[in-house]
């Protein structure tokens, strides 16, 4: 059976690194499925790679066509951006052979994608860090950029705390999750639970 991890958390939790530990580990054979974005390229980023960096014609275009699976827009203090993961043929679902993609998604996007992919796993992984580390390491990102953007940054640390409630983690029937102290040691911990998973797919 095809499975499709997604990688969850809130901002500056080290998603992106973990993500990248998991994705270099050639024993669990996983597929990077890449998303879709409006927002402006960062520093450091590249296109096709991070995301799809696309305008809003492009979007419009994909949405006509009926590709978009899932589309989160968040009215930023720059304007409204969106993310969103299009039918694009990265995702190929197999009865016969196992395959294994992972994306990093929000709670809203998993549950998206659970309900579209019908004939797939679709499971959560939910990456945690104390919420002082998080602002710290928000901070310092957003020092590295060539235009500081800290307003931006506080509205999206602060919209985390809503978006990623004890309730709403309940609701999408997220009861576990993994501690990020150590990069390494959480990708280590997290890949014998993809193992498993895999083996039990």
């Amino acid at each position: 059976m095809t499975c499709i991890f997604c990688v969850i958390g809130k901002s500056s939790t080290g998603k992106d690194t973990v993500f990248d530990l998991l994705l270099s580990d050639k024993t669990l054979s996983l597929q990077k499925i890449v998303t879709y974005t409006t927002r402006p390229i960062r520093a450091g980023e590249e296109d096709a790679r991070e995301y799809f960096f696309v305008d809003e014609e492009e979007e419009e275009r994909l949405s006509k066509e009926g590709k978009i699976i899932e589309k989160r827009s968040y009215d930023t203090v720059y304007g409204k951006w969106d993310y969103f993961t299009v039918d694009d043929g990265q995702i190929v679902l197999s009865e016969s052979a196992d395959k294994s993609y992972i994306v990093i998604a929000t709670l809203e996007s998993f549950t998206k994608l659970k309900a579209f992919y019908k004939n797939a796993l679709v499971v959560p992984i939910y990456i945690y860090v104390e919420d002082g580390i998080r602002l710290q390491r928000a901070l310092d990102r957003e020092k590295a950029q060539k235009v500081h953007r800290y307003d931006e940054m506080c509205r999206r640390y602060l919209g985390d705390m809503k978006d990623f409630s004890d309730e709403k983690l309940v609701e999408c029937g997220i009861d576990h999750c993994f501690e990020n102290e150590d990069s390494q040691r959480t990708a280590d911990e997290i890949a014998s639970y993809i193992r498993s998973v895999q083996r039990g797919a």
